[in-house]
């Protein structure tokens, strides 16, 4: 193979991964700065892992927390029919990637971004298309931003972490719309939201909850949707909630059960403790149709599916032998170690306060475009991580509330304009007598609610 030649490009920014994390850091950046973006993605266009999503996916949040800080998701409209009249719309898939495809037309049009699609970074500045093999090299005082470092695994670019023996049907998750007949038994792998959107979307277009065999190695935990609104007084009376619940917890598990009795937090079967706390939200209506699937395996994880049989490290379970088994046992949400945003070799996109990553993007964005100190930039904004259990939970609470940039008056106020922002508070409601009890409120438990968390997740308060 004759070496690559590169190509040299000048820009002051090189940013990695056009996905939604890539997205809301180079919005705010360039509506802030005079600057221009060299954006490059591995995949032909931008959106990340939307471009890869299964077809019957909705955003779990409201449509508002989600996307760039200029544009916002959907039209801030509360749903009037079905299960879910009275909160705010969730965006299909398809929304979700015609929404990038604006995006990306308007920073292109502003004459401070280009975009290098099916391009694969190499380091130091350098990437290379897997189309025309072409190099490039970005030079300049150009700062690079990784806005891959906690891109999510999903079924449809992640094999099934078990094995499938000949004559087994296997699908992933993407591929369930596109059978040919139906099977007399559907098994579905994991115990994540994907694994209940299958479920559910399997339901909802008729199929027997009878017929369904559900692996599910660990149980999870849940958010109520209906407290995770972008409405201020709901948001700051569920973060009261959860700092009252906190001040009287005695361990991770019994801060759930607490919140789950205060309609904060959901789990699928009451009889088991759950160990997985991811939390994505969910609907009371989704836990009232996956209460319906009696047939749940808890023998450990998947380990391989013969035919007629699942292989579990716990033990083996009979299925049938047209069994379609559906892969939605991808990982999902990454979990490395925390490290500064603004480091010496890059610009690395972790969530800031809490885990709504496009927020903690954007802000990010937005810092660097209005401020000068790196270490000031760090100080504002300490990362936070995912959490995965309960204890992991209390931990993301703990770090997350380190994140002091509420403190910069300007970087406040343009929070506080940004639909992404889940905790704030719009000029025209602020100072109204339900905002400020619900803040009085938070304001009474956050204190030994966060030092009981701390004590819970055994990491410092200070």
């Amino acid at each position: 193979m004759e070496p690559v030649a590169f190509a040299v490009l000048e820009a002051d920014y090189l940013v990695v991964g056009a996905g939604a994390v890539g997205l809301a850091f180079t919005d705010a950046l360039v509506n802030y700065a005079d600057v221009n973006v060299v954006l490059v993605d591995r995949r032909h266009g931008v959106g990340g892992h939307w471009l890869n999503a299964y077809p019957f996916v909705r955003l779990h949040q409201a449509s508002s927390f989600y996307g760039v800080a200029s544009t916002r998701l959907g039209e801030d409209r509360l749903q009037e029919n079905g299960p879910e009249a009275g909160m705010h719309e969730r965006a299909t898939a398809s929304e979700i990637c015609a929404y990038y495809a604006r995006v990306r037309e308007r920073l292109l049009a502003s004459g401070q971004v280009s975009f290098y699609p099916n391009c694969d970074y190499l380091g130091e500045g350098r990437f290379i298309s897997r189309l025309s093999g072409q190099g490039y090299e970005v030079r300049g005082r150009c700062r690079v931003v990784d806005a891959r470092y906690l891109s999510p695994m999903i079924p449809a670019t992640s094999p099934p972490p078990f094995g499938v023996a000949d004559g087994v049907h296997a699908v992933t998750v993407n591929d369930l719309v596109n059978l040919a007949e139906a099977p007399s038994q559907y098994v579905i792998a994991g115990s994540g939201k994907t694994a209940t959107d299958a479920c559910i979307w399997l339901l909802d277009n008729g199929v027997d909850p009878g017929v369904i065999v559900w692996v599910r190695p660990r149980d999870p935990w849940m958010l109520n949707r209906a407290v995770v609104q972008p409405d201020p007084v709901v948001f700051l009376g569920t973060a009261a909630d959860i700092m009252e619940a906190a001040s009287a917890a005695t361990s991770p598990d019994h801060l759930f059960f607490l919140l789950e009795d205060t309609g904060v937090m959901l789990r699928i079967d009451r009889s088991v403790t759950p160990t997985m706390a991811k939390v994505p939200t969910l609907a009371q209506w989704e836990l009232d149709w996956l209460r319906r699937i009696d047939r749940v395996v808890r023998l450990g994880h998947l380990v391989r599916v013969e035919p007629g049989q699942l292989v579990l490290t716990n033990g083996e379970v009979a299925i049938a032998g047209d069994a379609v088994v559906v892969h939605c046992a991808a990982s999902g949400l990454r979990y490395r170690p925390l490290v500064p945003i603004w480091g010496s070799q890059a610009i690395t996109l972790q969530p800031i306060r809490l885990g709504f990553a496009c927020f903690g993007a954007a802000l990010a964005g937005y810092v660097e475009a209005t401020l000068e100190d790196d270490v000031e930039k760090n100080r504002l904004c300490r990362p936070s991580p995912f959490s995965n259990t309960p204890t992991d939970w209390a931990r993301q609470q703990v770090l997350g509330a380190r994140a002091s940039f509420t403190s910069h008056p300007h970087i406040k106020d343009w929070a506080d304009t940004v639909s992404l922002n889940p905790g704030r508070i719009p000029p025209e409601l602020a100072g109204s007598a339900a905002v400020t009890a619900a803040a009085e409120r938070l304001d009474q438990y956050a204190g030994p609610g966060m030092a009981k968390m701390a004590k819970l997740a055994e990491i410092s308060a200070g």
